[in-house]
């Protein structure tokens, strides 16, 4: 008995670990992020912060140099749609990708979820609602074991909006008040600082990220900056 529950025990880890998960934030210079999940197909699935599904495809390798992080390669496996005879909410939506099943807020639901993604195979999606802050009200507010907090109305211009916390992460930008080439960017996610090049450097540098690097693991999570 107790090699039996020691072998389902290790059977629901193994689909926990390796089922759908999210992988990756990337941010922008802008409140267009993007959240990354990947399957057990090894497919990566890109949707917005207000839960629609941008693209998904397959890791690009095709530089050895990784010149072009983020960038996807076709899928050409099993992909499936809603059809005409679906909800109304899910026609021409992607119903599998590979053997990940894909689900929506149908349109019985609450009206300002309708559409949006409610289910990655396992994972399941959830949203702020009408009566939350009006910058973040139906966007992602949990992703199975993830949840999301954003920067609200009544914060600084330069990052209402923004992603405040991603898991346990916490994000910081510059606001309005610091140089204008580099204000609104993201200036520390946990204990990663990052800085820019100022208005009063060579025009061709400024804004630009000190560094070359564009991808940092923390948490468990990939970051991309863009």
């Amino acid at each position: 008995m107790k090699k039996l529950f020691f072998t389902i025990t290790v059977i629901f880890s193994f689909v926990i670990c390796y089922g759908q998960r999210l992988t990756q934030i990337t941010l922008t210079n802008g409140n267009s992020d993007i959240i990354t999940f990947i399957t057990e197909d090894a497919v990566i699935i890109n949707i917005t912060t207000d839960g629609k599904i941008i693209d998904w495809g397959v890791a690009y390798n095709g530089s050895r140099f990784n010149n072009y992080p983020g960038r996807l390669e076709k899928y050409m496996g099993r992909t499936v749609y809603y059809t005409e005879n679906d909800n109304e909410a899910w026609r021409g939506k992607v119903k599998y990708i590979g053997r990940t099943a894909f689900t929506y807020y149908s349109s019985y639901e609450n009206e300002l979820f309708k559409g949006k993604v409610k289910g990655i195979g396992t994972t399941l999606v959830d949203y702020y609602n009408s009566y939350d802050d009006a910058v973040f009200k139906g966007r992602i507010k949990n992703a199975g074991l993830i949840s999301f907090s954003y920067y609200s109305s009544f914060e600084n211009e330069a990052y209402k909006g923004k992603f405040k916390n991603v898991g346990t992460s916490v994000l910081t930008y510059y606001s309005s008040y610091d140089d204008k080439a580099y204000k609104g960017k993201i200036k520390s996610i946990d204990s990663h600082i990052f800085s820019y090049y100022s208005s009063f450097d060579r025009p061709e540098y400024r804004g630009a990220m000190k560094g070359f690097q564009m991808e940092y693991f923390i948490n468990g999570i990939k970051y991309l900056l863009k």
